[in-house]
């Protein structure tokens, strides 16, 4: 017999207590979720790496930009905060951003995979978020998630290669993933 928690039973809380909160949370559905401990040193490169790229290639897109983790309030009970993201809107002088990005990029750890891979997902989905990257920093891989309809489909997996992402404003953005491993 198991004896988890319903949902239901657990407390809810809002964005106006989540700013209360100190550490790192994320708040899905009212229900706070720590953030695990630090990334690790590859995690934190491997976000790194893919900033640059994006924001060099970004340049000459007037409207959009990459930054990394900035809190994502999309109602009064879900906030979440993804580990870099693409959007084209400013959100430069904002205390959290509040419209969908073009491309969120979640880079795994072994406390977060199942969060990741299906609650994440899920949010960004219903979101309209265009492209979901997640990087496995485990074994050097990462799979590219693409908008299509009633769900995400597989646009690119591997270790190595280029993708092209398109954005809103008809900036295309080529990102080379075997330069973020090393």
């Amino acid at each position: 017999m198991s004896l988890a928690l319903k949902k239901e039973y657990l407390p809810h809380y809002t964005y106006d207590e989540y700013c209360q909160w100190e550490g790192n949370w994320e708040l899905i559905d009212g229900v706070p979720n720590a953030m695990s401990p630090q990334p690790t040193g590859k995690h934190q490169r491997i976000a790194g790496k893919l900033l640059i790229q994006f924001d060099e290639k970004l340049k000459q897109c007037s409207r959009c930009e990459v930054s990394l983790p900035v809190d994502w309030k999309i109602s009064e009970t879900l906030v979440i905060q993804p580990d870099l993201f693409v959007a084209c809107f400013d959100f430069r002088n904002v205390k959290f951003i509040s419209q969908t990005p073009v491309i969120v990029v979640e880079a795994r750890a072994p406390s977060t995979r199942e969060k990741d891979l299906h609650v994440k997902r899920n949010i960004y989905f219903k979101q309209g978020v265009k492209y979901y990257v997640i990087i496995d920093p485990e074994n050097d891989s990462y799979k590219i998630l693409q908008l299509a309809g009633t769900d995400y489909s597989e646009a690119q997996t591997g270790y190595d290669g280029t993708f092209t992402f398109s954005l809103d404003n008809d900036c295309q953005v080529k990102i080379d993933f075997a330069k973020i491993w090393t």
